[in-house]
């Protein structure tokens, strides 16, 4: 009995043909898992758009933040310098006004002891004026109590004249609030009236 060739090459060559068909399958799902596992990896078009949407609206509110930060900073800052400058200038006025009630005080002074030589000296019976070098004396010492009442109004007039520039400049840099020289000097020209005046009510 004959063998029937052409089945057995007919078997042959179809399980051969199954054979490679189940490799190309085998290999294709392995390209489509290796694809799939790839686009999981790699963000599609639409998770690039959303993930760019993200990054630009975090980007947009850290800069926002930063602006209202420095604009905040620059609030404070301006607030602080403001507060320092009424601060200095509250100083200065006190100052001021210290310095104004010694002057006064001493105007004070240098009326009351040209009024209460004045009234001894005209007095009925009064020695200060009996001779001349006690009238000289006297007059001389008059003369330096109206210096020093003088010198006190234009040290008066000096400091209100500070303290008015100190609050009205900008800048907010104050000038020491001082008398300068017409201060210090009618002090000095009180005392030395009322010595003269001494001298003169000693000489009569």
């Amino acid at each position: 009995m004959p063998l029937p060739w052409l089945q057995i090459i007919d078997a042959v060559v179809g399980v051969a043909n199954y054979a490679r068909s189940r490799k190309v399958v085998a290999v294709a799902e392995e390209q489509q898992q290796q694809q799939i596992e790839a686009g999981a990896r790699t963000p599609g078009g639409l998770e690039a758009r959303m993930a760019g949407v993200v990054v630009a609206a975090l980007k947009e509110a850290f800069d926002r933040d930063t602006r209202r930060l420095e604009l905040e900073r620059d609030q404070l800052a301006t607030e602080r310098e403001r507060a320092e400058r009424a601060l200095r200038l509250e100083l200065q006025r006190q100052a001021g006004d210290r310095e104004i009630g010694r002057l006064r005080l001493l105007a004070g002074v240098a009326v009351a002891g040209w009024l209460v030589t004045l009234l001894l000296a005209i007095w009925p019976g009064s020695r200060l004026v009996a001779s001349t070098g006690a009238r000289v004396a006297l007059g001389g010492g008059w003369l330096l109590l109206g210096g020093a009442l003088a010198a006190s109004f234009s040290a008066q007039g000096r400091v209100a004249t500070a303290v008015d520039g100190g609050a009205g400049s900008r800048s907010g840099a104050d000038d020491a609030v001082t008398s300068g020289a017409a201060g210090a000097a009618a002090l000095w020209l009180i005392v030395g009236g009322l010595t003269v005046i001494g001298l003169a009510a000693l000489v009569t």
